[in-house]
């Protein structure tokens, strides 16, 4: 029993291996592979589900909510857990975690019993996205570090990218349900990699009283703020819940933020928060996945609202993450060395609000669609590394997990707004799917430009984080 808590070694000939960092790299990218092909594939199913439960959008999209509403309440938690009882550890457990849930996610019998499932699921989820980030960080000479943080978004798009097309053929032959199957084989195979590719956790944070109180305000507060997008955007609730479930939402962001400046051992390290360059990275990870999984509910729906099925559909969304997996991949090769991580911020974020703009000009004709989202994907696959890369050096490796959750934390933030922002503009639009397919493209547009501007006032170099250095 002793043995199941306790992190094993890598085998000697792995461990003494010039290219064992790397093997540590693809271990983690098969688990970031794994999470994105589960959420981008999920989205090609809502129409489906629709259809099975006889419910509307604004129901069936909780299959995604709900379980973003988890991973952002546990993430922070599950990276604090892991600075202190091993990083290597409380991956494997969640990989364990998620693919048991996938299973019983395909057994599902009603849209109630699937949206529990979806929970448990990402429950596993935020102890594999809390410590991805950290493993990569640990595994690689710090040199490196933006090359295999690189690597990791690049897995991350295959699995967008794999998603919708892989998705739409699910959907249209084999049925919804192996949706969550095909997750089953991919986790195992995890499992047994990271078992022995992964190294184990060297350097630990210390223990302490875990935050309940803080976790419970932080899922009450995105918990009430979501559920009202939601009754705004058709879900069937009175509509006086509204502002009670918005004023509830902001009385318990506020409580959130004191007990946390108060409370030893919290759920967030307010201290990371007193660098600007993690603050500014933080919300820079918000509103590049608000605008990277924006499309993903508001294409399906305009194209398959305009006759389009679901298999041309995901073909069409993979451009979106293929052209992120292309400039993840190729984007330290193409670009000046001499760029920092800021510029790179800045040019990828003007390069996807140009293609969100593009995109609202014409979101139903597939062709342009595809190459719209290309090029949003392109530049968000030089954003999203380069952010990732800033915050992770501006703090020390022994909350490497910590800032890591975080960041996932503030990603899946910026997810769920995503969907729930998308939503409340297709169901605006009444009939018109094409009108809110321009509207929400606008809206992505708009929160690009935010993150461009945020990553111009960063602040890079002495007084940029609250640590003096890596240590």
């Amino acid at each position: 029993m002793r043995g199941l808590l306790r992190e094993s070694r890598r085998p000697h000939r792995v461990r003494e291996h010039p290219y064992a960092p790397w093997f540590a790299v693809g271990a983690v990218c098969i688990g970031a592979f794994m999470g994105q092909l589960d959420a981008s594939i999920v989205t090609l199913a809502f129409p489906a589900l629709e259809r099975e439960f006889g419910a509307s959008l604004a129901a069936v999209q909780w299959v995604s909510l709900g379980y973003l509403l988890v991973l952002v309440a546990l993430l922070a938690g599950a990276g604090r857990l892991a600075d202190v009882a091993g990083r290597k550890l409380v991956y494997l457990y969640g990989f364990v975690v998620f693919t048991a849930a996938s299973a019983a996610c395909g057994l599902a019998p009603s849209l109630a019993v699937l949206v529990a499932g979806r929970l448990v699921q990402a429950a596993g989820a935020a102890m594999l996205q809390a410590n991805s980030v950290a493993l990569v960080v640990s595994s690689v000479p710090r040199a490196r570090m933006r090359t295999g943080l690189g690597m990791q978004a690049a897995a991350q798009a295959l699995g967008l990218a794999l998603g919708p097309a892989l998705g739409g053929v699910l959907v249209a032959t084999a049925g919804w349900r192996w949706v969550f199957w095909i997750n089953v084989p991919v986790g195992c195979a995890a499992v047994i990699a990271g078992r022995y590719l992964l190294p184990r956790t060297r350097q630990r944070g210390r223990g302490g009283r875990f935050d309940w109180p803080g976790l419970v305000l932080l899922a009450a507060s995105t918990s009430a703020l979501l559920l009202a997008a939601s009754v705004l955007s058709g879900l069937d609730l009175p509509s006086w819940s509204v502002p009670v479930l918005l004023t509830a939402a902001a009385g318990a962001a506020i409580g959130f933020w004191r007990w946390e400046a108060r409370v030893p051992s919290a759920l967030i390290d307010t201290v990371l928060l007193r660098g600007r360059v993690v603050t500014a990275g933080l919300a820079g990870a918000l509103g590049g996945y608000l605008v990277l999984f924006g499309p993903l509910v508001s294409i399906p729906q305009v194209l398959v609202a305009g006759g389009t099925g679901e298999l041309v559909a995901g073909l069409v969304l993979t451009a979106l993450p293929g052209g992120f997996a292309a400039s993840a991949l190729m984007g330290d090769h193409l670009l000046p060395r001499v760029w920092g991580d800021r510029r790179r911020c800045v040019v990828g974020a003007v390069a996807a609000a140009a293609g969100c703009a593009l995109l609202a000009a014409d979101p139903a004709a597939e062709g342009w669609a595809g190459a719209c989202l290309a090029l949003t994907g392109a530049g968000l696959g030089l954003f999203v590394p380069a952010n990732n890369t800033a915050v992770m050096a501006a703090v020390p490796e022994r909350v490497s997990a910590t800032a890591g959750g975080m960041v996932n934390m503030a990603r899946g933030i910026g997810t769920a707004l995503g969907i729930a922002a998308v939503t409340l503009a297709l169901h605006l639009a009444g009939v018109s799917h094409e009108a809110g397919g321009r509207a929400a493209a606008a809206i992505l547009a708009a929160v690009a430009l935010l993150a461009a501007l945020t990553a111009s006032s960063r602040v890079v170099g002495p007084g940029g984080g609250p640590y003096p250095g890596r240590s």
